[in-house]
């Protein structure tokens, strides 16, 4: 994303904020691990190959795309700084372009499969019975294809009239929308949590659940660190078009570059909250780590031996 574009125009006493290049560079290339050894896992065990860990791999793939594509929009500044790299030039505007694309299709693929993964999980616990038959497979693959093709035309076109005011208005009712709907299924299934808790503990010679408090904790921990990291860059829009002049809405429109850090702390947050709390994906993790299932790791092992 191009900041000249996104910064204030008039002068005002507030200095803009300036997020070293080597900031944006450590976040993008952890986020890339982290999200591409998520994809990884789902992909080889075939244990999750299930609706849930879809969406979730979907979540990671978008985290994958926005840190690579952050990460090499960060090199060409550096390039662009030293002056090894024209940025007036017809070839870097056409990458950065695709760029920008890429970023805005992956945050709209985030919010998208943020939701999918919130529905899945009130989906099973309103629904555990037909969990299987109302989630199936195919069902699931269908979603993620809608979810990728309107993320895809909706990137290209948020950059080809980024502009115009109705594309901001897009990407902020699109943002409120997910967060009502994400706020009510999980406020939704955060009270039944509770309420299974409190009807167990009522029993002679019972105790609360961890593992209820645990889940209605999570519930709790997901979408705070989904608002904390998204509803500053949002508002950032929203001041763009409804405050353009006063002194103060520029102030905190200075602080655009740590709004963009926060976007990629939830993709170097979003592995440790949806995969590593999980015991398969943890499995699989140290499985690949330690290469103790590859037949390349039995041969390289057997030279060393």
């Amino acid at each position: 994303m191009n900041d000249s574009s996104a910064l204030p125009s008039n002068h005002t006493d507030c200095q803009v904020v300036k997020v070293p290049h080597l900031v944006f560079f450590v976040l993008g290339m952890v986020s890339l691990s982290e999200n591409l050894l998520v994809v990884v896992a789902v992909v080889r065990n075939k244990n999750l190959h299930s609706p849930m860990y879809m969406f979730i791999c979907s979540l990671a793939t978008f985290n994958t795309i926005s840190s690579l594509s952050k990460t090499w929009e960060t090199l060409m500044m550096v390039f662009s700084d030293v002056g090894q790299l024209d940025s007036r030039g017809d070839s870097v505007r056409r990458v950065d372009d695709i760029i920008d694309a890429l970023l805005c299709m992956s945050f709209i693929g985030c919010i998208c499969s943020f939701l999918a993964i919130a529905v899945d999980r009130y989906v099973t616990i309103f629904h555990a019975l037909r969990y299987h038959n109302i989630m199936t497979t195919r069902r699931a693959a269908a979603i993620l294809a809608g979810i990728w093709a309107l993320c895809g035309v909706a990137g290209v076109v948020m950059v080809a009239f980024c502009d115009a005011t109705v594309i901001k208005i897009f990407f902020i009712v699109l943002f409120l929308i997910s967060l009502l709907l994400i706020l009510f299924l999980y406020v939704h299934m955060f009270l039944l949590a509770r309420s299974h808790a409190r009807k167990i503990a009522t029993l002679p010679g019972s105790a609360v659940p961890r593992r209820s408090l645990r889940g209605a904790l999570t519930l709790t921990m997901l979408f705070g660190v989904f608002v904390v990291c998204w509803a500053p860059f949002f508002l950032h829009l929203l001041l763009l078009m409804v405050c353009v002049e006063n002194p103060y809405c520029e102030c905190y429109r200075s602080l655009f570059q740590l709004n963009l850090v926060l976007l990629m702390s939830h993709a170097v947050i979003d592995p440790a909250i949806y995969a590593f709390r999980s015991a398969e994906l943890r499995h699989t993790f140290r499985k690949m780590l330690l290469c103790s299932d590859s037949p390349l790791c039995y041969k390289v092992k057997a030279l060393f031996h």
